[in-house]
């Protein structure tokens, strides 16, 4: 069962880089279009990607235990 405990690890911390990604590229649009709104959605959703990414190095130390 480690394996795909393991397998679920990585698919967490390629959907936080995916994540991190789509909310750099909102961040950029919205400094461009000084978009305030946005610039705060663009900044969750970073903080959302960052927390996602350490839950799953979190669960890869840990062998998937919590």
């Amino acid at each position: 069962m480690a394996g795909v405990k393991n397998l679920k690890g990585a698919f967490g911390v390629v959907g936080s880089v995916t994540a991190a990604t789509t909310a750099v590229t909102s961040l950029r649009k919205a400094r461009e279009q000084n978009d305030k709104l946005q610039l705060a959605n663009a900044l969750g959703g970073i903080f959302v990607a960052l927390t996602s990414a350490l839950i799953a190095v979190r669960a890869f130390r840990k062998g998937g235990d919590k």
